[in-house]
């Protein structure tokens, strides 16, 4: 078996082991033909009702659960690679959640107050959120460097100071909508027009272009990472920083640009939901989706192209979980299998002390007794 697939199917066998405890968990609390059809009407809202659409539905069945699956995908990939990008230097951003905060309000900001034409507004919003989710995750980068404050402590607490920052007092603050009358709004201004991204799809999908954006990042991640010098000095950091110094790598420098743009990415992922569907900062961001890509990131192997695969899979059941409920299956049960998953991938040795091959000892041959010499009679 190849290095490679044996690196990969940890995280396959994890996902599977994942799927068939919760099949079994909901067969034991109802029945098993509930949770078969529960598992089916969590595919087609993910992938499309596909048998409804070859007796004869219109197109808009495949279209619409497709997209909202592509919706939920990009942002899980977009913070698992922050996930990942940290972990290349040999730092875990726990703070991908607070990062998409900042940069989610950056993007809400900018779209909302600043008039440019749609071929720059878009671009200078997403610009906004991603600077604005550098700096936060600089932070904690800068006490990691000057203070030897460990990443893990920093960006937990981070995650809750951009929360009180945020929710609690700029949105429903100085940044609210009609912040200075006596207009009553939670959130931000609506962002004008010129800064939605635009759907690929028209009115048959909410599928936007902050999508295909997600997929051409992780490709320049992994573009990056695996044929760029900086990228293998990155690398070179997380697997040994005084090795690396040793070696002449910028350790300090190194560290810094892969937590800044660990940040950016996370920030971005704001950008697409605020651009992309929700057109301003609301009270709140809904779906932790910065602590979901911890989870999207070590399933993918911390690969950029795994973490793809990962954001794609559980996207699509993510999308499809409402429609469990009409079996009268809780929605959350896509966020379980997820946990799930996490949870037996922590235990990769396993998998791969299961996966090694088995070494048969040679059997040394039994050596015959010689024959004795025939003495002569006398």
């Amino acid at each position: 078996m190849g290095e490679r697939l044996r690196a990969v199917l940890p995280s396959v066998f994890s996902v599977l082991l994942a799927l068939a405890v919760c099949w079994v968990f909901i067969a034991l609390t109802r029945d098993a033909e509930t949770a078969t059809g529960a598992y089916l009407q969590m595919l087609r809202g993910g992938l499309g009702d596909w048998p409804l659409y070859f007796e004869g539905g219109r197109l808009a069945v495949l279209t619409r659960p497709l997209g909202e699956a592509a919706i939920k995908a990009a942002l899980l990939l977009l913070t698992g690679l922050s996930v990942t990008v940290a972990f290349k230097v040999g730092l875990f951003n726990i703070g991908a959640q607070g990062q998409m905060l900042v940069g989610a309000l950056a993007a809400a900001v900018a779209g909302a107050q600043l008039q440019l034409p749609a071929v720059l507004h878009v671009p200078v919003a997403v610009l906004a959120a991603c600077v604005a989710g550098a700096l936060w995750a600089l932070i904690a980068a800068g006490l990691k460097l000057a203070r030897g404050v460990h990443e893990v402590i920093s960006t937990i607490m981070l995650n809750w100071v951009a929360v009180s920052l945020v929710d609690n007092w700029l949105s429903v603050g100085p940044l609210r909508a009609g912040a200075g009358t006596n207009l009553s709004v939670t959130g931000t201004a609506e962002i004008a027009a010129s800064a939605q991204l635009p759907r690929l799809l028209g009115d048959i999908s909410r599928l936007h272009l902050g999508f295909p954006l997600a997929l051409a990042v992780a490709l320049a991640i992994w573009v990056w990472l695996s044929r760029l010098r900086s990228g293998f000095e990155t690398r070179a950091v997380g697997l040994g920083a005084e090795a690396a110094r040793a070696a002449g790598i910028p350790v300090v420098r190194r560290t810094a640009q892969a937590m800044g743009l660990a940040g950016a990415l996370a920030g971005m992922a704001g950008a697409v939901l605020v651009l992309g569907t929700e057109y301003r900062y609301p009270g709140g961001l809904g779906a932790p989706y910065g602590f979901d890509g911890i989870a999207i990131s070590l399933i993918g192997g911390n690969h950029p192209l795994g973490v793809a695969l990962s954001a794609l899979f559980f996207g699509a059941l993510r999308a499809g979980g409402t429609r469990m409920q009409l079996l009268g299956v809780h929605k959350s049960y896509p966020e379980l299998i997820q946990g799930l998953a996490l949870l037996f991938v922590a235990g990769r040795l396993v998998w791969l002390s299961l996966l090694r091959p088995r070494r048969v000892a040679p059997v040394a041959p039994t050596r015959q007794p010689e024959a004795s010499p025939e003495v002569p009679r006398a």
